[in-house]
C-alpha cells in the first residue's frame, strides 16, 4: 500500500475531487494549509498592492493499493496542473498496513 499525499492550488480542488471520484477514489482526507513556496501571491486592496509570502493550498491525504498508484498519481496529476509555478506537490510513502476499526480487517481490504 501507498500514501499519497498532495498539495494542490485551492482553486483545483473540486476538479481534483471529482476526478478522484471518477476513478472510484471515494475516501481521502484533507485540509486547509498555508505554505511557503517559490510562488508569490499578490493582493491589491484599494489601488495598492501587497505582497505576501503565504500561499494558501489544500492537503490530501490518499492511501491506495499498490496497483492502483500509477493511476491515481496520473489522475491528480492531470486533475491539479495548470503549468504555471505553484500548482503543488505530491509526496508518496509506503504504507505497512491499514486496519479498519470497525471489522479489523487488514491491508487492501481496510482501504476499499
Amino acid at each position: 500500500m501507498k500514501k499519497v499525499e498532495a498539495i494542490i492550488r485551492k482553486s483545483k480542488y473540486d476538479a481534483v475531487k471529482k476526478a478522484l471520484h471518477d476513478i472510484e477514489v471515494n475516501f481521502f482526507s484533507y485540509w486547509d494549509v498555508t505554505g511557503v513556496g517559490n510562488e508569490e501571491q499578490g493582493h491589491v486592496y484599494r489601488g495598492v498592492a501587497y505582497s505576501t509570502t503565504d500561499i494558501q493550498r489544500r492537503y490530501l491525504v490518499i492511501v491506495v493499493s499498490d496497483e492502483f498508484l500509477d493511476k491515481t498519481l496520473e489522475t491528480l496529476i492531470a486533475a491539479s496542473k495548470t503549468g504555471d509555478v505553484g500548482d503543488g506537490k505530491i509526496f508518496v510513502s509506503e504504507i505497512s498496513d491499514a486496519i479498519r476499526i470497525r471489522t479489523g480487517e487488514k491491508g487492501n481490504k481496510a482501504i476499499n
